[in-house]
């Protein structure tokens, strides 16, 4: 396209077009009317993402390079090909020992929060569909995935589902500006709300503005009215600030959450609640406190016999 009048005065009004869309997304929430284009592009793009991360996966490439080899390169480049091939197969078998030990601690959280659990994989991060903290997984609603379920992993909460195609899922992280769920204190089950703030911790408000919490106390999920989209229990992170009162109705945290939102690789969407509510037991034990070591302190004391000097 030529750079003229016409071509300018275009590009502007696209540019306009693109940001009131995304306005009337933002404004309308739960209920915009972009959601049903939000799916459709799910819909469409999703098989895509999926086909891409198996078309970059490592161990399919080496597979592949082996497989073609012959007939087209030298016994040289044939032997590199292998070589290369072996290297991917020992990353590839860490890469899967991390994954299993992941889902364990993911099945082990499961167990003993008594969530019915789908595993699925990250393989995408971002939305094409906004500009949220958003990561796309491969299971949708043919795996029984469905709008609002709470979304963890073994460490803790790592956020809910908004969209949902048939064989992908975007889920919302708990990081997003936008993201809100309810906390409840370990032993006090102080009652708050935590609020995304990016890379930043969560930023918690208890209702109780006298409430009495220090650095290092943990919170999980107070859980929603018929469990969406939170389901009770689900660990969310640890005090590491208390902000001052200052006399407000409303008491200020900084919180770190357990998860890592940079390290996300396996999760689990929570397919059907617990029957009640497992409040602190899916936390992890508490690190016990080092006892303090005992100081023996010497004396010298005066012999007896020992007498003055003159």
């Amino acid at each position: 396209m030529r750079d003229t009048r016409e071509s300018r005065l275009l590009l502007v009004l696209l540019v306009a077009i693109a940001f009131a869309l995304i306005t009337v997304d933002i404004r309308g929430g739960e209920q915009s009317p972009l959601d049903g284009a939000r799916q459709a592009a799910a819909a469409a793009f999703g098989p895509v993402e999926a086909g891409v991360a198996r078309v970059v996966d490592p161990i399919g490439n080496a597979v592949s390079a082996v497989r073609d080899s012959g007939g087209r390169h030298s016994r040289i480049a044939r032997l590199q090909h292998e070589n290369e091939a072996l290297k991917a197969k020992l990353g590839s078998s860490d890469r899967n020992r991390n994954r299993a030990a992941e889902l364990d601690k993911i099945l082990k959280t499961a167990g003993t929060g008594q969530y019915a659990i789908k595993g699925a994989q990250v393989i995408a991060i971002g939305s094409a569909q906004g500009f949220s903290w958003t990561i796309t997984i491969d299971a949708g609603s043919r795996d029984g995935i469905a709008r609002d379920m709470t979304v963890l992993n073994g460490d803790g909460l790592v956020g809910r589902v908004t969209t949902v195609g048939p064989d992908t899922s975007t889920v919302l992280l708990a990081a997003d500006p936008d993201f809100t769920v309810g906390t409840r204190m370990e032993k006090t089950n102080e009652i708050g709300f935590a609020n995304g703030q990016g890379v930043r911790s969560l930023r918690v408000q208890l209702l109780n503005g006298r409430a009495t919490v220090k650095k290092g106390d943990r919170l999980v999920t107070f859980g929603s009215s018929k469990d969406k989209p939170f389901v009770p229990g689900v660990p969310v992170g640890r005090v590491v600030k208390v902000e001052p009162s200052n006399g407000d109705l409303t008491r200020t945290l900084q919180v770190r959450p357990f998860v890592s939102f940079s390290q996300l690789d396996i999760v689990g969407v929570v397919v059907q609640p617990p029957r009640q509510d497992p409040r602190d037991t899916v936390l992890p034990p508490a690190p016990a406190k080092p006892k303090p070591t005992p100081t023996v302190t010497v004396t010298a004391t005066p012999s007896a016999s020992a007498s003055p000097r003159s």
